[in-house]
Parts: structure tokens; sequence; C-alpha cells
């Protein structure tokens, strides 16, 4: 159980950090934004990709040490 916790509270403060660095960031270069009229219509690609590979080396290195 005590690793349960330790992941969860791994995974809380990768979060945070992700929360923050976002409101930093913002939108990245890559990501397409449609604007017509009163309709905005937004395709955050590279973000996505991004956080696919930071998710990735967390679960890596998380299950590393297992």
């Amino acid at each position: 159980m005590p690793e349960f916790s330790r992941i969860l509270m791994v995974l809380g403060v990768v979060l945070f950090l992700v929360g923050m660095l976002w409101q930093f960031i913002g939108k990245l270069p890559g990501d397409i934004v449609f604007r017509k009229g009163n309709t905005t219509v937004y395709f955050p690609i590279v973000t996505s990709i991004v956080i696919s590979i930071v998710l990735s080396l967390v679960f890596y290195i998380i299950n590393r040490f297992r």
C-alpha cells in the first residue's frame, strides 16, 4: 500500500507542475486555431504530443522503480 500512495503523490506533483507550465506556455507552436465570426475551434495537436511524451516518461520511470 505505501507504493500506491507514493505513486499518487508523484502523479499529484506531476499534474501540479504540468498545470503551472501550462499557465506560462499556453498555446504551443503547431497547435491549430480556426476563428470565423463568433466561433473558435482549437486543435492542440503539438500540446497533446508533448503531454503524451511526458506522461510516457513518467510512467516509464515509475515502472522502472517497481
